[in-house]
């Protein structure tokens, strides 16, 4: 469903130039749910910025499905775009816009008819119930439900793939379980393709069947979230484990004297 071929990213500084991404190779089948972490600054969001071309690669190839994204027109990219969603951390609503016209935006961008927008937007809202908040603003939304509506707004054009750029790190850890739930019933219930950025392995364990360890812009591990965690090779994914390991003894250790 995706294929990354050799894709490199460098960035120009006032002190040279930084390579951000070094020869990528990775496959994600259709219908994953494939997680990335990486500590911060390891290249995970250039990655999935580049994998819909918000970022363009210096070198190598993605596929998606059978189009080569770094191969495309500038129409024809606009026209792909609409099938692959994308989810923030920072939610990007439109504060001046009800919940139903955040999750139309899309669809009016890409001229759907009037009746067909409303029919879309209902169904979408339904499907991360949110049905009772079409009319509220932003601000009168939790964070939980203000991502929800992000999630909605990506799933509006029926993406084939759905980008995840750390989307639960500003959520407390009920909410993150929401949202992680969420998205695997989104998973389940329309075969869709689920790239999720994060640094919290937690995240990965819970909703990703397989995953990629990236650091310093190059992929250290790659395999079954089960098998990398639970037999890690690289020294990036030990060290995940290590600290998860100690904040939650740490947690534990809290408890306890409270």
């Amino acid at each position: 469903m995706i294929s990354i071929k050799n894709l490199s990213k460098n960035f120009d500084t006032p002190y040279g130039k930084i390579e951000v991404l070094k020869g990528i190779n990775l496959e994600i089948e259709k219908g994953d749910i494939f997680g990335i972490i990486g500590f911060s600054g390891a290249g995970k969001s250039t990655m999935i910025r580049c994998l819909n071309l918000l970022e363009k690669p210096d070198e190598g190839t993605i596929i998606i499905g059978d189009k080569d994204m770094t191969s495309l027109s500038k129409k024809e990219l606009r026209k792909a775009r609409e099938k692959i969603g994308m989810i923030f951390q920072q939610f990007n609503l439109f504060d001046s816009k009800t919940v139903f016209e955040n999750v139309a935006f899309p669809l009016k961008v890409a001229k759907y008819p009037k009746d067909k927008i409303k029919e879309r937007v209902h169904e979408i809202l339904e499907l991360v119930e949110l049905s009772d908040k079409a009319k509220a603003h932003p601000s009168q939304l939790s964070g939980g439900q203000k991502q929800r509506v992000g999630i909605a707004r990506a799933l509006a054009n029926n993406p084939d793939v759905l980008l995840s750029d750390e989307a639960t790190s500003a959520l407390d850890p009920q909410t993150t379980y929401s949202i992680l739930e969420l998205l695997k019933n989104i998973n389940r219930k329309l075969n869709l393709t689920i790239v999720l950025i994060t640094h919290e392995l937690d995240v990965v364990n819970y909703s990703c069947n397989n995953v990629a360890v990236i650091e310093k812009g190059v992929i250290m591990e790659k395999g079954s979230t089960e098998q990398v965690f639970s037999n890690p090779k690289s020294a990036t994914a030990k060290i995940f484990i290590d600290i998860t390991r100690n904040l939650q003894i740490g947690n534990t250790k809290e408890v306890a004297v409270v």
